[in-house]
């Protein structure tokens, strides 16, 4: 199910992804004690929602899979079960 773009981006600030600004909104993930890891999306300006297929490629990007990456979003999935999921992975 498609989500608004604005709720997509305020989901990802909260979880600890810090946003940059160009021709897109790109985000990076920081762990709670500050470090830069390699997970990271970017947002198109463009559009009110974000469909299903874009919202799966952010998935990938934030080494999580569609259900996981909606349950960030939604919040579900706290900061702490993210981070621990990068971790099984190598990747914080």
């Amino acid at each position: 199910m498609p989500r608004p773009r604005r709720t997509v981006m305020s989901a990802l600030v909260r979880k600890g992804f810090a946003a940059s600004e160009g021709d897109h909104s790109y985000y990076i993930y920081h762990t709670a004690d500050g470090r830069k890891t390699l997970a990271k999306t970017k947002v198109s300006h463009s559009g009110k929602d974000i469909a299903d297929p874009i919202l799966g490629m952010m998935a990938r990007q934030c080494k999580l899979t569609a259900p996981q990456f909606r349950n960030l979003v939604d919040c579900p999935l706290s900061r702490e079960a993210y981070e621990d999921i990068l971790r099984e992975q190598g990747l914080a």
